[in-house]
């Protein structure tokens, strides 16, 4: 809830899972207790409780007696999880076109305008803050489908979202012009209500970036 401070599990979990989806934390990187204790200020036990969610959410992976690491990533996983983010994002996008009202949209243009200005920076040659272009970036999809109506859907859209992320952090992977324009037409899309469209450029989008993470040679 607003205004009720976060918990030392809860800090330390979100900590954690931003390290591992932002590519801080290398997929195999052991996760040590002992060492993370110091990091994230948590207890032992309220850290084995977190890398079991972990472990459920598929970001790490428990190796039994040996403890945890970081997911291993793979060019399968990567496409299966784009195949799985288009399905989902699909369905919320047609929801969401033909159930938005203007407060929908007003999200969506605010949403936009902060990814486009990252993406002119980006462009520009400035890489120094690429966590914030995929914050920006998951804020604009996230709102194209926030009038989907279903909770649900958005938070496992959102789990996926997140595990794609991870693969586009760690091949460090932008498409600069391409990929703002798709973002550009999507916007346009959502505007005018045409499905059609955004649903043929997010099959253009999703599919390209995962062409284009696999182009850097870092995922095998």
């Amino acid at each position: 809830m607003d205004g009720v401070p976060e918990t030392i599990g809860e800090n330390a979990y979100r900590r954690i899972r931003n390290d591992i989806v932002f590519g801080r934390a290398k997929p195999g990187q052991k996760l040590r207790l002992d060492r993370l204790k110091d990091e994230y200020q948590a207890s032992i036990s309220t850290l084995r409780e977190i890398l079991n969610r972990l472990t459920s959410e598929g970001l790490v992976s428990a190796e039994g007696q040996r403890g945890f690491e970081v997911a291993p990533v793979s060019v399968a996983n990567l496409r299966e999880l784009a195949a799985l983010r288009l399905l989902l994002e699909s369905h919320a996008l047609n929801q969401s076109f033909a159930d938005g009202d203007m407060e929908w949209e007003g999200r969506v243009v605010a949403a936009h305008h902060k990814l486009a200005s990252m993406e002119r920076r980006m462009k520009a040659g400035d890489h120094s803050d690429t966590e914030l272009w995929k914050r920006y970036d998951w804020e604009f999809h996230q709102a194209l489908i926030s009038a989907c109506g279903s909770r649900v859907l958005m938070e496992t859209h959102a789990g996926v979202f997140d595990k794609y992320l991870r693969y586009q952090m760690i091949a460090l992977s932008f498409r600069g012009d391409i990929a703002a324009e798709e973002h550009r037409i999507l916007l346009e899309s959502a505007l005018s209500r045409d499905a059609d469209t955004a649903a043929s450029v997010l099959e253009r989008h999703v599919n390209g970036g995962v062409e284009h993470a696999l182009a850097t040679g870092t995922i095998r």
